[in-house]
C-alpha cells in the first residue's frame, strides 16, 4: 500500500487564512481569520508564519493601525470573510504552518502596509 504524502501549503503575503490564533494572555487560542503579513520566502528554515489578527468587531476600526475590510468592496470579495471585518496589525503573532487550517482570500497590501508601518514605527 502507497501513502500519499500531503503537499506543504505556499502560503503567501496577502493571504487570509483561518488559523489557531493565541490569546494576549498566551495560555489560550482559538480559531479565527488572520492575515499573512511576513514576506514571502523568508526562509527562517522554521515552519512559522507571521500573521495579523482579524476581527468582526467593527468599532475597533479607528486606528491607524487597524484596516477595515468592507465585503461590499471587491478587496472584500475576494477576502473569503463572511463579515465586514478589520485587519489589527496592532495584535501579531507568529504560528506554526500546522495550526493554519486553511487559505480563505487574500487582500491586496497596501493599506495594511501602511499600518504595518505606523504600528512598527517604520
Amino acid at each position: 500500500m502507497t501513502t500519499m504524502m500531503r503537499r506543504k501549503p505556499n502560503y503567501k503575503r496577502g493571504d487570509v487564512v483561518l488559523a489557531i490564533f493565541p490569546d494576549s494572555n498566551m495560555l489560550t487560542a482559538k480559531p479565527r481569520p488572520a492575515l499573512i503579513v511576513q514576506a514571502n520566502n523568508l526562509r527562517t528554515g522554521l515552519s512559522q508564519l507571521i500573521v495579523a489578527m482579524i476581527t468582526s468587531k467593527m468599532f475597533r476600526t479607528n486606528h491607524r493601525s487597524r484596516v477595515p475590510i468592507i465585503l461590499a468592496t471587491p478587496e472584500g470579495q475576494q477576502s473569503g470573510l463572511i463579515t465586514d471585518s478589520v485587519v489589527m496589525t496592532d495584535n501579531l503573532a507568529t504560528v506554526a504552518e500546522s495550526e493554519i487550517d486553511r487559505v480563505i482570500g487574500s487582500i491586496p497590501m497596501n493599506k495594511t502596509d501602511e499600518a504595518l508601518r505606523h504600528t512598527l514605527n517604520l
